[in-house]
């Protein structure tokens, strides 16, 4: 028992010292009661009777009371934004009623009920004129009312409507037993309504665009539909608006030409923000790891003037305590510890120059990875590139590595074709190396003339030009060497770079933009999504589409290369854009934005028109491969070998096919797991274009002909 404690011999009053809740003790509060509160409020039963009332008292003698009337009273705010309906029969209502709910399905609370009921009665319960005045009408005017009570009388209106038209013992409303010809809504007859009607219903067009913008300007409104104030008063109303004369409403409603209007007017804002400006062009620089690219760009630029003196000699002196002093030039295109610890680019670096030559061209360099293992960032920035620069290693044995033995010279001059790109400038570097050897040049270029050729490059489009990347030779002036000037008299490379042509820009086809990558602003909570316009054009202020999720967002934003706001892009453009309106969480890399009338196709199947490469085993059916898309990289599956094609005609060879070999041309079907953003070949040719790799090799290249 020597655990437990003495109790017998122990002395409570040591034990307890400074406890205030020990049992049997009392206790002292810290605040107290005066004397008058105590008799009034504590509880004293022997003066109950005396100065203390029981809770009897308190209740009046009458036991019959009254009952109030639970009848409910309606507010004030409901009786003032009450509607007086007009005398209507009750086959009336019932059109009414049906109407009523269409349109509430399409638009949702955006307008007050009792303006919806004033459109559709002033429009003869016409469904498809209805939604038309309900889409265009301004929804300003109702801003007064706050939400909860407008959602009251929202409720009441459809309760006295449908109650209305339930009724259908009294009056001339016949209940539908039998099949009909017309739309049955809610038991009554309805006039039928095709699903073209609904359709051309629901092409909402952007309101700067729309017919009733130029209604707008017409009455003394701006594109925002904000009526100026010397002319409020000529506004148009809702009985105004709707009627128009007949051939007015036949031009409204037709489609095809309102398009061509559209695409036409976005090529002559095009011209008027752009007309004064360089144009824009990308170019992406690849070639095989350690060719000397980020070495050869980064000259380049320090040539140009974009890079300071300061930051040069910065670099100089870093890298001559790190014992890497001919990295200095490499370091202005590698910014990031990884790569100038390591030596070598892993992410797609961008810069923009104005170039002195030609003073039409701002020209956006795209330094790309030349690492096998960083081949997916590279198509991620071949796919935004208009032309390309292949930068080649001329000293004994380099070149031969990187073309002949498995390196990534062949497979970048067929990934850039494959995406696209058909000018070329190839640059054969490090010629220093070797005395500015003229055989050593020649003997790499015809070897390239012949690869090109092959990938599908014309002789016109491929230029070839001698240079060193760490002395600057050949780079902005003409040849200093006596070596080299004695049998080069060509163009220097910033010359080459500025001949390249500007890419042609779809302003006839609808808004289509890829997202390559998702990144949060500096010194803002925003997040940007930056991408390249494949088609059409945006502006701040309209609603795009976030596919394959379908999310309609609202463009805050818009910056030209990421450093300048513009209030206008247009296709060829590289942007990022800040989206409202949207879970910025269901953005990922590889999403498209899309014009909500006209939206881009979304599935998991389609048909492919496909070049074959080397193969190490022939794809037959289920072959699994991963398909590259500008951004997109998704695992797909070969579940079709529909044909086998000529590569020179493209006519069918062979249907049904077991297998597909070595430098075949095949037609097949792919199926991926999830639903992907694809266009035709024929219609958007950026959207329509994908790269199939397996094991970190490129197997194949094909064109988007069919969408399931």
């Amino acid at each position: 028992m020597s655990r437990h404690r003495n109790v017998r011999s122990m002395n409570y009053k040591d034990e307890y010292d400074g406890y205030d809740d020990v049992y049997g003790h009392s206790v002292e509060d810290d605040s107290c009661i005066s004397p008058s509160d105590a008799a009034q409020w504590i509880y004293d039963r022997n003066n109950r009777g005396v100065t203390q009332h029981g809770i009897g008292s308190y209740l009046d003698a009458n036991k019959d009371i009254p009952e109030e009337d639970e009848e409910d009273v309606p507010d004030d705010y409901t009786r003032r934004d009450s509607l007086d309906l007009p005398q209507l029969s009750s086959l009336e209502k019932a059109k009414l009623a049906s109407c009523l709910e269409e349109v509430k399905n399409v638009i949702g609370e955006t307008i007050p009920e009792r303006t919806i009921v004033e459109i559709i009665i002033n429009n003869d319960f016409d469904l498809t004129k209805s939604l038309d005045a309900a889409l265009n009408k301004d929804h300003k005017q109702d801003k007064g009312i706050d939400d909860k009570k407008q959602k009251d009388v929202n409720v009441t209106f459809s309760k006295q409507i449908l109650t209305d038209a339930s009724k259908g013992a009294a009056g001339d409303v016949k209940k539908v037993v039998t099949q009909a010809k017309g739309n049955v809504v809610k038991g009554f007859l309805a006039p039928t309504i095709t699903q073209e009607q609904v359709k051309n219903a629901l092409s909402i067009t952007p309101r700067s665009i729309s017919p009733a913008a130029n209604d707008d300007k017409k009455n003394g409104c701006d594109s925002t539909g904000i009526v100026t104030g010397a002319e409020t008063d000529s506004s148009p109303t809702v009985t105004e608006q709707t009627q128009q004369p007949e051939d007015t409403k036949e031009v409204n409603k037709s489609q095809v030409p309102q398009k061509e209007k559209t695409r036409s007017n976005v090529k002559e804002q095009y011209e008027r923000d752009r007309g004064a400006d360089k144009e824009q062009i990308h170019v992406v620089v690849i070639g095989h790891v350690d060719a000397g690219k980020s070495t050869l760009m980064g000259h380049l630029l320090y040539a140009l003037g974009e890079v300071p003196q300061r930051t040069m000699f910065k670099y100089e002196q870093e890298c001559k305590k790190l014992g890497k002093q001919s990295f200095r030039y490499a370091w202005v295109m590698d910014e990031t510890a990884e790569e100038r610890s390591r030596g070598v680019t892993t992410d797609v670096a961008v810069v923009r120059l104005k170039t002195v030559q030609n003073t039409k061209k701002a020209i956006t360099l795209l330094d790309a990875p030349g690492h096998r293992d960083f081949i997916p960032r590279m198509i991620a920035g071949a796919a935004r590139a208009d032309a390309a620069v292949m930068v080649l290693d001329a000293t004994t044995g380099e070149f031969e590595a990187g073309f002949e033995q498995g390196g990534q010279t062949r497979e970048h001059g067929l990934l850039v074709r494959s995406l696209g790109v058909n000018q070329m400038a190839v640059i054969v570097n490090k010629l220093d190396m070797v005395e500015w050897s003229k055989e050593r040049f020649d003997e790499i270029s015809n070897k390239m003339k012949i690869f090109l050729k092959q990938a599908g490059y014309r002789d016109s489009d491929v230029s070839f030009i001698p240079c060193s990347g760490l002395t600057g030779e050949n780079l902005t002036k003409p040849p200093l060497y006596e070596k080299l000037a004695a049998w080069y008299k060509g163009p220097n490379l910033i010359e080459v770079i500025d001949s390249f042509k500007s890419p042609q820009r779809s302003f006839d086809k609808p808004f289509r933009m890829s997202c390559h990558d998702v990144y949060r602003g500096t010194g803002s909570s925003a997040l940007w999504l930056a991408g390249r316009i494949e088609s059409g054009s945006v502006s701040v202020g309209d609603k795009v589409l976030l596919c394959p999720n379908k999310e309609v967002a609202t463009v805050k934003t818009i910056a030209l290369d990421d450093c300048e706001q513009v209030n206008n892009s247009y296709t060829g453009d590289q942007v990022s854009v800040v989206l409202t309106g949207i879970d910025m969480q269901n953005v990922s890399v590889g999403c498209v934005l899309s014009d909500t009338n006209e939206i881009v196709p979304i599935a998991q199947k389609f048909q492919c028109k496909i070049v074959v490469f080397n193969l190490k085993v022939p794809i037959t059916k289920g072959y699994s491969v991963v398909m590259h898309q500008h951004a997109l990289a998704e695992p797909v599956t070969i579940t079709s070998l529909v044909a086998l094609l000529d590569r020179s005609s493209g006519s069918i060879m062979k249907r049904k096919p077991r297998c597909i070999g070595n430098n075949a041309s095949a037609l097949v079907e792919i199926t991926s797991a999830r639903p992907l953003c694809l266009e035709k070949y024929a219609d958007i040719r950026e959207l329509g274009r994908v790269v199939l790799r397996v094991g970190g090799v490129t197997v194949a290249a094909g064109l988007v002909t069919e969408i399931y």
